[in-house]
């Protein structure tokens, strides 16, 4: 038998027909394509950190319940305990474990539409159903199709984005509530781009036994630590615990993260100036001829360019080494359009000149 005849045999034939995640190559180009933070750490505060680092050992294994880095999220985030937080390898690890948990034959995961990849490929690698409700024109969730899309699928997971990426629009807060009360299972709200928007819905959490929220430290700068956390009901995070990975956070992440809350001011003002960012560059592209802006909450803009022009758009952004995201053809409401990264001041200005120029080239 050959290895290709053992594979088709062994391998599940809808994990076969997936596609591996595509990271484009991005060097020698301005990056804005990943919403990753632009900002590197000052010299002063990279040096502390190395030094931090230095203590750590490496010859052991990490704490694996990394308790003193879960006590000291849930202070940051107001809670009673350790316990009300759940860690994982990045947010994606997180949505694989309540896929895990909550999915398999039979269940069905559910979220507005457009929206973050990961739920949808989730539920594909645990063999669960997963039912995209379509949005409004305007990109924002539509309540009653999700209601109804609710009672009708009885879905034991439901994604709620806020802000939403790829659209940057927040989720109301009753559509929150109304979403929560008609769910009897587990309602998750991910809040990558908590940073940019000055608004969560961890504080309906004591109201709600079936809600949890979801935050990563990717967006403030730390993207190469890879850590999300889960905050919650400690009986929701109990049980997922038991399937998560042991020794899932490894000891140089946890030693970082720590080091990061106890400088959070720095990465707070950088946050603030990402925002200050958002509306110099939204006010450029929102006075330039061709381009349809939508609001965004979050550090990256949308924006659809005239019919048929998304590809010729972004393909002459690449010959100008400035790379964005090019999401027509990933979702129907989203035809012709295009999302960039903020970056820095100077970023923003390669980016729009850029983009100016091939608009009018076009």
């Amino acid at each position: 038998m050959s290895i290709e005849a053992r594979i088709h045999r062994w391998i599940r034939p809808d994990i076969i027909d997936l596609e591996p995640y595509h990271v484009p190559d991005a060097r020698g180009m301005t990056k804005l394509d990943a919403m990753e933070n632009p900002y590197t750490w000052p010299r002063e505060l990279r040096d502390l950190w190395l030094q931090r680092l230095a203590e750590t050992p490496l010859n052991r294994y990490p704490d694996a319940a990394a308790n003193e880095l879960r006590t000291s999220l849930a202070s940051w985030c107001h809670l009673n305990s350790a316990s009300e937080v759940l860690l994982g390898n990045g947010s994606d690890e997180l949505i694989q474990i309540l896929a895990l948990a909550l999915g398999g034959t039979r269940r069905t995961i559910l979220a507005p539409e457009p929206t973050f990849v990961m739920y949808r490929l989730a539920a594909k690698y645990t063999g669960t159903d997963y039912v995209g409700v379509s949005s409004s024109d305007a990109l924002a969730p539509d309540l009653e199709a999700l209601l109804q899309a609710i009672e009708t699928h009885k879905p034991s997971c439901v994604f709620l984005a806020h802000p939403n990426n790829p659209t940057g629009g927040m989720i109301e807060t009753q559509t929150v509530e109304a979403v929560v009360a008609a769910t009897d299972g587990l309602v998750v709200v991910d809040e990558a781009y908590h940073a940019f928007c000055g608004h969560s819905y961890a504080n309906l959490l004591p109201k709600y036994d079936n809600l949890v929220v979801m935050r990563t430290f990717s967006k403030l700068g730390l993207a190469g630590l890879r850590l999300g956390f889960l905050i919650g009901p400690r009986e929701w995070l109990g049980v997922l615990d038991r399937i998560r990975l042991p020794y899932n956070i490894n000891a140089l992440t946890q030693a970082s993260a720590l080091f990061a809350l106890e400088h959070m001011a720095w990465f707070e003002e950088r946050a603030s100036e990402i925002c200050v960012e958002r509306a110099a560059l939204s006010q450029r592209l929102s006075e330039l001829p061709g381009v349809e802006l939508f609001p965004s909450a979050a550090n990256f803009l949308l924006f659809r360019v005239g019919h048929g022009c998304a590809g010729a758009v972004f393909d002459g952004l690449c010959k100008k080494k400035v790379l964005i995201k090019n999401l027509h053809g990933t979702h129907a409401s989203l035809v012709d359009c295009l999302r960039v990264t903020i970056g820095t001041a100077e970023q923003n200005g390669v980016f729009f000149n850029a983009l100016k120029e091939q608009l009018a080239a076009d």
